[in-house]
């Protein structure tokens, strides 16, 4: 589980920073996370495969977190792309993305599946067998979602030494690995846990950009491994913050600690700030373990 930062400002780009764009790579997905300007010029530099991006999803319709879409849609049609694309959003971003292919005539020759969102409840919006993403609900001027990225529960792992020891036959691993006991020949049964070892824990992201403060979310990224919340202002900028429907880093932090996760990354930062050590040692009076999210930023979660 890798995510790494392709934009964390807010508002506008400048010339070393970039709006608000993440890449989520977890069990062979490649999710990419909103998409603000400058998004495929950051793609390439990162060294990402545009190939390999199936599932696209836009938090909210302020261009910094989508005017990057169109482009990047183009780009796939001139590469050649033939695999369906997935776009997750807001009510609007249909018409909003094929208006401008239809004005310039530059249909892609790949199918753009959309799949809008109207709900103010949590709802799930993609599962297969290893992987749910579902929306969190936020706070903001307009419609807007965050989303938790969750891993499914695993298969057990086999205990190689101990079904080696008790003679268990390889016909009895696959069941093992379900979960089952195993039943010898002679009748003996061998309780799965003496030959198995619990899954690997399930790892979880939760994105959440942009919001006021809302306590609301809290059972919803209750014990995330890593919580990505925004944190626009400082503190002493915390008027605007009630006026635009953002955050301060401390009340980010306030929201990671009373909702118990392992790691927060602050982000979508005001470009009226150049310091953003600011940001963490703000957040910090209210939460240890506090990451400060940059354009280029790579952040590892192991099983």
């Amino acid at each position: 589980m890798k995510l790494t930062i392709l934009g964390c400002y807010s508002a506008t780009p400048r010339t070393l920073t970039n709006p608000t764009a993440q890449i989520l790579e977890i069990r062979n997905h490649l999710f990419l996370i909103d998409c603000g300007e400058g998004t495929q010029v950051q793609l390439r530099k990162q060294k990402i495969k545009f190939s390999r991006i199936r599932h696209v999803f836009i938090s909210h319709l302020h261009g910094d977190h989508f005017f990057g879409l169109p482009g990047l849609v183009s780009t796939f049609r001139l590469l050649g792309r033939e695999a369906p694309l997935h776009i997750y959003g807001p009510k609007g971003i249909k018409e909003a993305l094929t208006i401008m292919l239809k004005v310039g005539k530059s249909w892609t020759n790949f199918p753009l599946v959309f799949h809008e969102l109207t709900s103010t409840e949590p709802e799930l919006i993609f599962e297969d067998e290893k992987i749910a993403v579902t929306t969190i609900p936020l706070a903001h001027r307009i419609y807007t979602n965050g989303f938790l990225f969750k891993e499914k529960p695993g298969e057990r792992r086999l205990n190689v030494e101990a079904v080696t020891r008790l003679n268990v036959d390889k016909c009895y691993f696959r069941n093992i690995k379900l979960g089952k006991d195993v039943v010898m020949d002679d009748g003996y049964v061998i309780p799965n846990a003496d030959v198995s070892f619990d899954a690997k824990p399930v790892r979880s992201y939760a994105f959440c950009s942009d919001t006021a403060f809302s306590e609301a979310i809290i059972p919803l990224i209750s014990g995330v491994d890593l919580l990505y919340h925004e944190s626009t202002f400082l503190e002493q900028h915390s008027d605007l913050a009630g006026v635009t429907g953002h955050s301060t880093a401390r009340q980010a932090a306030q929201i990671a600690s009373r909702a118990g996760v392992k790691k927060l990354v602050l982000g979508h930062y005001s470009t009226r700030y150049d310091n953003l050590n600011a940001f963490r040692d703000e957040a910090e009076t209210e939460f240890s373990d506090v990451i400060l999210a940059d354009d280029g930023v790579e952040i590892t979660l192991e099983p």
